[in-house]
């Protein structure tokens, strides 16, 4: 009866009402994908094909799909807010259960693990402790990080000495008249205990100089002071006589004498010149070593590279974040917040790092918006409503009907 046939019409209008209040009310969810339902006709036949005189039994709905296209991306001051630009997904890892997102939202946990709301951790490739990111992939976490002292091995000192400047009394570290100009830096020890190194040059004739280095009243390098030749020119001919690139090696024990070996440092100085103008100058100091350093900030690439920045001032790799596709996105299985499983007929996870493959970039301190047009929402409402009225009022036009043929009967 017409009754049955538009039953299904109400109830596919219900289902259709269902997704479009679902695609609103997520509007503003991030990382949520558009649903759409597709229907398809109920007709009877038989094992001889089709009855020409049969009418169609009504509609179902075959499919409810969703569409994966790229959302509106909005910029954040969170550096774990993550969106991707193109295709892919963010792998997350749920109590040992795989599960994918495009919901960027992240946040560290108590123990430094990078999680969503719901606690899913982000799985990457992380980095070993030399800062090499591994081919093992793995839940990415920030807190277990420090940098590790190093010793200073090479220091470098670019610098201009006056070709003006006179020839002073012979160097005494104790009169300030006998040389003509000096420059510090701190080194490091393989503890990072800090050292200030002072230079000092005097100019010993024309186009010579003395190099004297100290630590406070220590002299830590030759005994005799080393000798700077320049060319006419004004650039760097020798140091002792000899090549240029092979630098002043100087050495002091440790503070404590622990360990015992003496911090050994090759002090380089091949671009160092003597001009008129200024009559002295420090355009460059550089030395290798640091102090042991903590986490204090975190950047990350676009290809997912996260990089700890460290209270030394020293920055290197923590770890990649991963980013998984499917040959067919619409056959993952939709799950709580804003996620997906792999199924059956999505196809196996292809999972690699941003910006290989087929998989998109990574963009930090942003999210991607639900792909919700509320216009184009709202006017599917307005058809469905006209769609769900209209088979109620077949409905009303059978009960009419069968109103009229009982009245006949009596």
């Amino acid at each position: 009866m017409s009754f049955d046939t538009a039953l299904t019409g109400l109830k596919a209008a219900s289902a259709d009402l269902e997704i479009i209040s679902n695609n609103i009310a997520n509007a503003n969810t991030v990382g949520f994908k558009r649903s759409a339902a597709t229907f398809g006709d109920l007709f009877n036949s038989t094992n001889g094909g089709a009855n020409r005189g049969a009418t169609g039994q009504g509609v179902r709905v075959t499919q409810i799909a969703q569409a994966f296209g790229q959302g509106d991306v909005t910029y954040t001051d969170n550096q774990l807010d993550l969106s991707i630009s193109g295709s892919g997904f963010f792998k997350l890892n749920d109590n040992g259960n795989s599960i994918y997102s495009r919901a960027g939202s992240f946040s560290l946990d108590r123990d430094g693990f990078i999680v969503n709301g719901s606690g899913h951790r982000l799985t990457g490739f992380p980095a070993d402790a030399e800062g090499r990111i591994t081919a093992v992939s793995g839940d990415l976490r920030l807190n277990s990080f420090s940098s590790p002292p190093r010793q200073t091995t090479s220091l470098m000192f670019d610098v201009n000495l006056g070709s003006e400047a006179l020839v002073p009394a012979p160097f005494d570290i104790d009169n300030v008249e006998t040389y003509n100009f000096s420059t510090s830096a701190l080194v490091y020890d393989s503890l990072g205990t800090s050292y200030l190194t002072t230079m000092y040059y005097r100019k010993a004739d024309d186009n010579q100089w003395e190099f004297h280095a100290y630590m406070g009243d220590e002299k830590i390098g030759n005994p005799d002071g080393d000798i700077l030749e320049f060319n006419s020119d004004g650039k760097l001919a020798a140091i002792n006589g000899g090549n240029t690139s092979q630098g002043i090696d100087i050495s002091f024990e440790r503070i404590g004498g622990v360990p015992e070996e003496p911090v050994e440092i090759n002090v380089l100085l091949s671009d160092s010149t003597q001009y008129d103008n200024p009559s002295f100058s420090v355009s460059d100091v550089e030395q290798n070593g640091h102090q042991a350093g903590r986490l204090t900030g975190y950047d990350i690439s676009s290809d997912g590279i996260i990089y700890g920045q460290f209270s030394n001032s020293q920055a290197r790799e923590l770890g990649q974040l991963a980013l998984s596709d499917f040959q067919n996105p619409r056959g993952l299985k939709q799950v709580h917040g804003t996620s997906w499983i792999e199924t059956f007929d999505s196809g196996s996870a292809v999972t690699g790092v941003p910006g290989t493959a087929s998989l998109g970039m990574v963009q930090a301190s942003s999210l991607e918006e639900s792909n919700i047009d509320l216009t184009q929402e709202l006017v599917r409402m307005i058809g469905t409503q006209r769609n769900f009225q209209a088979n109620a009022q077949v409905i009303s036009a059978n009960d009419a009907i069968i109103q009229t043929v009982i009245n006949i009967r009596r």
